[in-house]
């Protein structure tokens, strides 16, 4: 399939699902509960963090948290110490996420706030301060995050480096980043030009049937690969598809198999076999 009936097909994907009324199940319709974007990023990254497992049980364990943090989490969040979250959250389970290791992360994101006055501050400062790549403003993100607390690693905020796909974090910075029907935005001085495509099985085997990829495993390395493709057919926003293309497989109205009938079947890989960034 060449690049230009690719992405034919996929803005007609992208007009037909890129719409806030395909948005449910998906944890991201949390976000639209919080008009203040000091709120949002902090529910983003909450919701984020947690997707991963069947989508009922991301929603039922986000919406756990955010009864708690009721009805600011910037200001829950304010006047909280290590030893409330702890006690705020000790029975919270999200399949492999206990309650300790969740408090520990949102007590990061607490001092990240008081030493920078917000999230996207702390973001912001690692993006100005490095290259092209988006990568070590998401390694310095993360280590701020992990800075005010001492029980290791978290697993809730993969670094790059580790060959994570960080699929998590780069779903929260499309939500972030990009404003359209779907994706709210906020951070409006980071260019969605530099993200990432969220890289997770089921993206990575719709990559693997159009073509885009023939790496077998879904990490960084196949998550930047797919997106140097999408990157020639839309270099100023090359995560623009994300949303809609995941709704293969996941809506029962289409799959991968009707996509690929509609665009003529593929016939051969876009991206290292063609010319691009």
């Amino acid at each position: 399939m060449s690049p230009l009936i690719l992405e034919e097909r996929l803005e007609h994907l992208y007009g037909k699902y890129n719409k806030r009324e395909f948005v449910h199940p998906d944890p991201l319709e949390f976000l639209y509960n919080y008009n203040e974007i000091r709120d949002r990023e902090i529910v983003g990254l909450i919701a984020s963090s947690l997707a991963y497992g069947r989508v009922l049980q991301i929603n039922k364990s986000v919406s756990i948290i955010l009864d708690r943090m009721t009805p600011s989490p910037f200001d829950f969040l304010e006047v909280a110490s290590m030893e409330s979250l702890l006690h705020t959250f000790y029975d919270f389970k999200h399949r492999f996420t206990a309650g300790d290791e969740f408090a520990a992360m949102l007590f990061g994101m607490k001092n990240v706030i008081m030493k920078y006055g917000s999230l996207y501050a702390c973001f912001k400062t690692g993006f100005i301060n490095n290259g092209e790549s988006i990568l070590p403003a998401i390694t310095e993100f993360v280590e701020e995050l992990s800075s005010g607390f001492n029980c290791g690693s978290n697993s809730l905020l993969p670094l790059p480096a580790k060959g994570s796909a960080c699929k998590r974090l780069n779903l929260f910075l499309r939500w972030m980043v990009r404003r359209d029907d779907v994706d709210p935005g906020g951070w409006d001085d980071i260019s969605p030009s530099r993200l990432v495509i969220p890289l997770d099985t089921h993206m990575h085997r719709i990559c693997l049937a159009l073509g885009i990829t023939k790496r077998k495993q879904a990490d960084m390395k196949t998550a930047l690969e797919i997106t140097c493709s999408f990157q020639m057919i839309a270099p100023h926003d090359p995560v623009r598809y994300d949303f809609a293309l995941t709704r293969l497989g996941i809506r029962k109205d289409t799959d991968i198999t009707s996509f690929l009938d509609e665009s003529g079947r593929n016939t051969g890989k876009m991206g290292a076999d063609s010319s691009h960034p």
